[in-house]
């Protein structure tokens, strides 16, 4: 198998190894996907709540009267436009 890294994850393993922890990169990069298995529900559970907290703050905000109305599809395009620029 051959995975592409970028330079700053290749940097990572490297340091990982020069440190003594672990004797080559392939035994990193097996701790990381145990890791990643083991604590993926956390992770997800973490992504969850942030979403929440996002979404509460714009119910917040619509009800404090901060929001936007949008009326067509021109408007929401108009919007969404804006927003990318």
């Amino acid at each position: 198998m051959h995975v592409s890294l970028t330079p700053e994850l290749e940097a990572i393993i490297k340091n990982k190894v020069e440190s003594g922890l672990y004797n080559n990169a392939s035994e990193v990069i097996r701790e990381a996907l145990r890791f990643m298995e083991l604590n993926q529900d956390i992770v997800m559970q973490m992504k969850i709540d942030l979403l929440r907290m996002h979404l509460q703050t714009g119910e917040n905000e619509i009800a404090n009267g901060q929001g936007s109305t949008l009326k067509n599809k021109e408007e929401v395009s108009t919007f969404f436009d804006g927003l990318r620029s």
